[in-house]
């Protein structure tokens, strides 16, 4: 408990930055206007930070304008960029237990999962991108004798990055590390439950030596900083993670405007697909489990479907409940927490509707109440509704919880890929089976922009990550993709006078 101990002394004592980062430094608002910043933990007040307006936009937007204008990073050669953004990294590594505390009290994150997964996860996202950037080649078209024909990848300009509180960190550098590499500059507008990290952010790209204007980052709630970021006339692109309500609001935003490049990473409700054959009936429980308590089940592509051949539901149901006995609510800054808290008064609200909702619809299995291992706070237990019919709210509507639906199938393949694909979302999905012939089949059936085979939540930066459907389009994260929608493409034609 002294580790325990020592990371509750150090929040209690915590005093974060909140002013807006713009042009290189921290600066008064222009807004007079603050929302209170609560932790998830037990309820209480970590900050009054300041909810942006479209003034701190304005003056953030032309921050980066100016950056990118002028040429002091995006004309910078790939190597001059890429040993920048390899010092950020640095110095995201440099102050891991800073960031990690601030993610951990904000949005109720477990100590351990923040050090070893979010801050590692930020930090080696940039430095992917700073080591890709020198190694991405222009291209020549073939054309005849009389002409050369040039195809250059061009930064696209100011890229505004929206993103959401449940992973800050990491989905934060997704979105600059690709945009910043490739040259751009960069508005970041944290959600409005989880500014603190992305408000440090700024300070170390600055510390790191990138110029000034490069990253900028304002805090703020959606109508009063979001949506002036997405209408802004000097914003080239948007790049956005979070619901698809609020994706379709920024698609809005562009159309009334300048008509900028939007990408969408949005919702999910993702099936895991359990044959009879399964290989590993305890593993494939294990992975489960983690696939929807982890984080509290506030992952997009949560696996929070379990669509299981009937003949396996009952022993599928027992290690998924063996494994749910250590995957339960606890103080986030005990160091021995798995899982923490959900991350506000309203997303617990709504969770707990759901979890009333269940409870009439179909059979509790596991869980099915919130718990309070620190008082004040907002946490759910893991929760397990059996004999779920896809028509139930349960079954359609994105709960970001810890709740998993299970609906049995006869153990037909295409009574299988049938329940999987009826969502509106797409964003992954996961198949077990022995037969290799049924896992190709049954993959490449399931509209999902991943799907796992006999596994689940195992990725690479080299790898991309989004959606069909209802869970976005416009862009990929991650991996080479990523440059693409960050990116323009000119075609520079010589002509060789023959």
């Amino acid at each position: 408990m002294a580790a325990a101990t020592s990371w509750v002394e150090r929040a209690e004592t915590l005093n974060p930055e909140v002013r807006p980062f713009i042009d290189g430094d921290y600066q008064q608002p222009r807004s007079d206007v603050t929302f209170v910043d609560a932790s998830p933990r037990d309820g209480t007040t970590v900050a009054e930070v300041p909810n942006c307006d479209a003034a701190d936009v304005d003056a953030a937007v032309a921050a980066a304008r100016q950056a990118f204008d002028d040429g002091r990073w995006r004309d910078r050669s790939p190597r001059s960029r890429k040993r920048a953004l390899l010092r950020f990294a640095d110095a995201i590594e440099a102050h891991r237990d800073e960031l990690a505390l601030l993610e951990s009290v904000d949005v109720g994150k477990p100590i351990a999962d923040a050090l070893r997964t979010d801050v590692p996860g930020c930090a080696n996202t940039i430095r992917w991108y700073a080591e890709a950037v020198d190694k991405i080649y222009d291209e020549v078209a073939p054309t005849g004798p009389d002409a050369l024909a040039l195809v250059r990848r061009e930064p696209i300009g100011v890229v505004g990055t929206v993103v959401p509180w449940n992973y800050p960190l990491i989905l934060a550098a997704w979105k600059i590390g690709p945009a910043l590499a490739a040259g751009n500059t960069c508005v970041l507008k944290p959600a409005e439950q989880s500014p603190l990290s992305a408000l440090l952010l700024g300070g170390l790209a600055a510390e790191a030596g990138l110029p000034d204007g490069v990253l900028n980052v304002v805090p703020g709630d959606g109508p009063s900083a979001g949506e002036p970021l997405g209408r802004h006339p000097l914003v080239d692109a948007i790049a956005f993670t979070g619901s698809t309500a609020v994706g379709r609001r920024f698609l809005m935003y562009a159309a009334e405007s300048n008509l900028k490049e939007v990408a969408l990473e949005l919702g999910g409700k993702s099936p895991q697909v359990v044959f009879a054959d399964c290989p590993d009936p305890e593993a494939a429980a294990n992975a489960i489990a983690w696939g929807i308590f982890y984080n509290a089940g506030q992952t997009c592509h949560a696996g929070s479907r379990l669509v299981v051949e009937a003949s396996i539901e009952d022993r599928l149901l027992a290690g998924i409940a063996e494994t749910a006995a250590a995957l339960q609510p606890g103080d986030p800054l005990d160091p021995q927490t798995t899982m923490g808290a959900i991350v506000s008064a309203e997303q617990h609200e709504r969770v707990s509707g759901y979890l009333d909702l269940g409870q009439r619809e179909a059979t509790v299995a596991l869980g099915g109440h919130t718990a309070q291992p620190v008082a004040g706070g907002y946490y759910v237990e893991p929760t397990v509704f059996a004999g779920v019919d896809n028509r139930m709210r349960i079954a359609r509507d994105e709960i970001f919880g810890p709740v998993l639906t299970v609906h049995r199938f006869d153990g037909s393949p295409d009574r299988a890929i049938a329940l999987g694909n009826d969502t509106d979302y797409g964003l992954a999905a996961a198949v077990w089976t022995s037969d290799v012939t049924r896992a190709h089949r049954v993959a490449r059936e399931l509209r999902a922009g991943t799907v796992w085979v006999n596994t689940f939540e195992v990725s690479d930066l080299a790898t991309p990550f989004g959606g069909y459907k209802a869970s976005g389009f416009g862009g990929r994260d991650r991996s080479l993709h990523a440059f693409d929608h960050l990116t323009q493409l000119k075609t520079t034609w010589i002509g060789l006078g023959r």
